[in-house]
This record gives C-alpha cells, sequence and structure tokens, in this order.
C-alpha cells in the first residue's frame, strides 16, 4: 500500500484538512493580563509614539450615536508627567501602602477628554475606550491604571486643556504580580495584598447570572 494512502483518501472525500495556528493572545488571556497595575519599571520609558498606538484603537470602537466625543492628551516623561503625577489618587483601597512605592511612579498618561462634558453616551464611550485601550497596551506588553480620583482643575491649568477631563489612563511596564481569586457575591469585594500578590476578587459566573 502507498505511503500516505488513507491520508490521501481522506483529504479527496473529506477536503483538505486546515490546521489553524493561532497568533497572539486569546481574549480571555487579555482580561486576566488586563489589570489595575500601580508600580512600574521606571527603566522602560513610554513614548508618545507607543501611546499614539494605544489611542489608535478608538479609530475602531463604537461609539454612542457615532458621535465620538473623546478627545486625548498624551504625556510622557518629557513632556509633563510629574504634573499629572501630583494630580492624581492610586490606590485607594490600601491607604496604609501610599501607593505607588517611590521609584514605581507611572511616568507615562492619556487624559481621556470629552468636547460634550459627561452626559450618558460620553460615559458609555468613556468606558468602552478606556477598556479597549488598556487591553491594547496588554497585548504590546504593557500595564495600564484607569484613574478617576484626579484634581480636574489643576490638570486643565497644567495642559491649558480645552476639553473636559473624564479620566486618566497610566501606562507603563508593570512590575507587580496579581491573582484571581473567585468569591461569592456576599464576600468582600476589596482588593488586598498578600504574599507580594495582589488579590483581585471575582464574583463567580453562577451569581453573576440570574
Amino acid at each position: 500500500m502507498a505511503d500516505n494512502y488513507l491520508e490521501k483518501r481522506y483529504d479527496e472525500v473529506f477536503g483538505k484538512k486546515t490546521i489553524t495556528k493561532r497568533v497572539g493572545h486569546t481574549l480571555d488571556e487579555l482580561l486576566t493580563k488586563n489589570r489595575s497595575t500601580r508600580c512600574y519599571n521606571k527603566d522602560f520609558v513610554v513614548s508618545e509614539e507607543l501611546l499614539r498606538q494605544i489611542v489608535s484603537v478608538n479609530t475602531k470602537l463604537g461609539s454612542g450615536c457615532n458621535r465620538q466625543v473623546l478627545r486625548f492628551k498624551l504625556v510622557t516623561k518629557d513632556t509633563g508627567a510629574e504634573k499629572v503625577l501630583a494630580n492624581i489618587k492610586m490606590g485607594a483601597a490600601l491607604p496604609e501602602l501610599h501607593l505607588p512605592f517611590e521609584g514605581t511612579e507611572p511616568e507615562a498618561f492619556i487624559i481621556v477628554c470629552s468636547t460634550s462634558g459627561d452626559d450618558k453616551l460620553a460615559l458609555i464611550d468613556l468606558g468602552m475606550s478606556l477598556e479597549a485601550m488598556s487591553l491594547r497596551a496588554v497585548e504590546m506588553g504593557l500595564n495600564t491604571l484607569i484613574v478617576g480620583a484626579f484634581n480636574k482643575a489643576k490638570i486643565c491649568e497644567a495642559f491649558d486643556l480645552p476639553f473636559d477631563p473624564l479620566a486618566v489612563l497610566c501606562v507603563g511596564k508593570g512590575i507587580e504580580h496579581f491573582k484571581l481569586v473567585p468569591i461569592h457575591e456576599n464576600e468582600s469585594h476589596a482588593y488586598y495584598r498578600k504574599d507580594g500578590s495582589h488579590i483581585v476578587p471575582k464574583v463567580i459566573l453562577e451569581e453573576l447570572v440570574f
């Protein structure tokens, strides 16, 4: 019998087999790696070009009534990072740690603004944008932190912003270790630190669906 006879007959009857090689990360992998990161490797410098690559996802995202009201101010170590850092709050649930630790502060930021204020559709767009940009950053080997606690007036003044800032996205090369732990809905949702890891409780699927 000729070599590969059965394989050749299989191809003739059922069509040639196609083997698809997966490239890159799955969505589940990206979502798992996409954790709020407060401590960064300052030896890794995030350039404006890297920030532009992250913001570029917004050219493909959905938008309420397709208004596309979000605008983005890119800030790097050389263009005012210290001004952003002085006016944001990080790690509110762990005040005793005074995060980020000295020497691990983020040095690149995306200030997300809106041309229409913070109306309902703008806030929906904001949520989609921040998550998509965070996932793109993870895909690029970076990490992020979404900051909603910041001094709006001082940020506006420091960068002479023409639009209303809604959030700040910190970007850098994270140095933290994270662990997701399943919980029931009636257990504490607060994140905490244990044995050098940042523990993030997540309600199990069975209790998310009703």
